[in-house]
């Protein structure tokens, strides 16, 4: 059976670290297949102190974005597969194992899976009905791109094939939508696939502090400059965020 290395970038995430990783331990696959690599971007709380009761490396981020965190876990990864998440979401018990299944077709080179939204208890029922809806019919955007060869790999749910992802030299340093752009990178080497089974419970954070209609309007926005332009845009950068 392939190894996997699951690679999460960290900032100042103490709240939500032990969670997420917590998440792995009730994962279906073995636990000695698979090991678990943080990336830490300097934070200032405790987040390293917690990481390091479960996670199997610790590392100081050294390159540049969220990407760069990823690219740093990835080359120093054992695992035959990489697989990247965020240190708020929480993956499905079967995660790993549905992403380890896709990959024993060798023509495959990257898998990416379903967000499901992680709804706060004080959510008014409106407001939570909207956002599931969103995720439905983003999920759903995905996987129709996914069938016409437009993949967005989402940082919070992607996996790769080392050796691919090592030949492409991981992501590039991009303000915004490096998942886009990675994956038009990956295309000549490669399939791809859009699994619905391998799901990830996702923070809305993000999405909540910026606001539901205009994170919406940005990230398709971004996404379109990115796939469907061409650009590369150096200016401009979400991550590192503090969220209270």
């Amino acid at each position: 059976m392939k190894k996997i290395s699951v690679v999460i970038p960290t900032y100042n995430e103490e709240k939500n670290i032990e969670k997420c990783l917590l998440a792995f331990s009730k994962q279906t696959l073995p636990r000695d297949k698979f090991e678990i690599i943080i990336v830490d971007g300097d934070s200032k709380d405790r987040t390293t102190d917690i990481a390091s009761k479960y996670a199997d490396k610790v590392i100081r981020q050294v390159s540049h974005g969220v990407g760069g965190a990823r690219n740093d876990g990835a080359f120093i990864a054992e695992g035959e597969i990489i697989a990247t998440t965020d240190a708020d979401c929480l993956p499905d018990e079967n995660w790993l194992n549905n992403i380890l299944n896709d990959f024993d077709d060798s023509r495959i080179i990257a898998v990416t899976g379903y967000l499901d939204p992680m709804i706060p208890d004080e959510m008014n029922l409106v407001e939570a009905k909207t956002y599931k809806t969103l995720f439905w019919i983003a999920n759903g955007l995905r996987n129709a791109g996914a069938k016409m060869g437009y993949y967005h790999l989402c940082g919070a749910n992607a996996a790769f094939r080392r050796e691919t992802f090592t030949k492409i030299h991981g992501y590039n340093d991009l303000a915004y939508s490096d998942d886009v752009e990675i994956a038009k990178r990956l295309k000549p080497f490669g399939k791809m696939r859009m699994n619905r089974k391998a799901e990830v419970n996702y923070s809305i954070r993000r999405i909540a502090k910026l606001g539901l209609l205009k994170y919406s309007w940005m990230i398709m926005r971004n996404d379109f400059v990115v796939m469907f332009l061409g650009k590369k845009p150096r200016k401009g950068d979400y991550a590192k965020q503090n969220y209270g």
